[in-house]
C-alpha cells in the first residue's frame, strides 16, 4: 500500500505510507495517488490534508524503479482533462471540489515538490528541505509544476528550475511555494482544516473556483464569475444556516 485514507469530522487525512523509501514516487504510488485523488472526488469530505508517513514527505521519482517504464511513458496524451498521467498526481488536488492542506516534512523534492503544489495551502516543518530536482537528471520540471508555480516569484522559480540547488523552508517561504513554517505541521494543517469544515461547504466550494479561475481568467470573466456564485448562494439552507448559527452564537448544522 502507497498512500491511505481516513476520513473524520470532515477531514480526509491523505498520508503516502512508502515510509521505508522517504515516499520516493514509483509506478505503485502513482497508481494510488490517481486513485485516491479520484476517489476523493466525489467524497463527503469538507476538506483534504496530505502528508507523508516517515522521514519525509516525498523524496521525488524514484529513479531505479522508473527507469525501466520511462520509454513506455506517454506523456503527450491528456488522459485527466488538461492533464497527463504522470501531471494529473499534481495538478489532480487543485482540481478537488475542496481544499487541500500539505503538511510537509523532511524533504520536498522534484515530483514531491510538485505535489505540495497542487494543495492550496503548504505547512512546512522549520528544517524541510526543498528542490526542484529533475535539472540533475537533465530533465525539467514535468508533474504540472510550472502551472501550479504561478504564484512563486519568477525569477526565483528560474534560479532553482536551472541550477536543482536546495533551498530551505525559510527561502521557500519567501518565493511562495510554502503557505506557513510551523513546528509541527500535520497538527497545524488538521487545525485549518477543522476550521474549514465548519464553514458553509458551499462557500468554501465557490471560493475554491473562485481562487482557482483567478489563475488565468480576465477581470471581466472573474467579476462576472463572482456575481453567479454569489446569486447561487445566497438564501440557500447552508447560507440561512450560516446566518442563523452566527446570530445565536452556536456550531452551524451544514447540510
Amino acid at each position: 500500500m502507497r498512500v491511505t485514507t481516513t476520513i473524520a469530522d470532515g477531514v480526509a487525512q491523505v498520508r503516502l505510507t512508502r515510509a521505508d523509501k522517504m515516499n520516493a514516487i514509483d509506478p505503485a504510488m502513482f497508481d494510488a495517488l490517481l486513485d485516491t485523488i479520484g476517489t476523493l472526488r466525489t467524497s463527503p469530505a469538507r476538506c483534504v490534508v496530505l502528508s507523508g508517513e516517515g522521514r519525509a514527505f516525498c523524496a521525488g521519482l524514484d529513479m531505479a524503479s522508473m527507469a525501466a517504464g520511462a520509454a513506455g511513458l506517454d506523456l503527450a496524451s491528456r488522459t485527466h482533462g488538461l492533464a497527463n498521467r504522470v501531471q494529473q498526481v499534481a495538478w489532480g488536488w487543485r482540481t478537488l471540489p475542496m481544499p487541500v492542506i500539505a503538511a510537509v516534512h523532511g524533504l520536498a523534492f522534484g515530483g514531491g515538490l510538485q505535489i505540495m503544489a497542487g494543495a492550496d495551502v503548504r505547512i512546512a516543518a522549520p528544517d524541510t528541505r526543498f528542490a526542484i530536482l529533475e535539472a540533475k537528471w537533465g530533465l525539467v520540471a514535468d508533474m504540472a509544476g510550472f502551472a501550479l508555480w504561478r504564484d512563486v516569484r519568477g525569477d526565483v522559480l528560474r534560479e532553482l528550475a536551472f541550477t536543482a540547488r536546495e533551498f530551505d523552508a525559510v527561502e521557500a517561504q519567501a518565493a511562495g511555494f510554502v503557505t506557513r513554517i510551523a513546528d509541527h505541521p500535520v497538527d497545524t494543517a488538521m487545525v485549518i482544516a477543522r476550521g474549514i469544515a465548519g464553514r458553509s461547504p458551499d462557500a468554501v466550494r465557490a471560493a475554491k473556483r473562485l481562487a482557482n479561475l483567478a489563475d488565468d481568467a480576465d477581470a471581466a470573466t472573474i467579476l462576472a464569475t463572482e456575481s453567479a456564485e454569489q446569486i447561487a448562494l445566497l438564501g440557500t439552507a447552508n447560507q440561512v444556516e450560516a446566518v442563523r448559527a452566527g446570530m445565536e452564537r452556536r456550531a452551524p448544522d451544514f447540510r
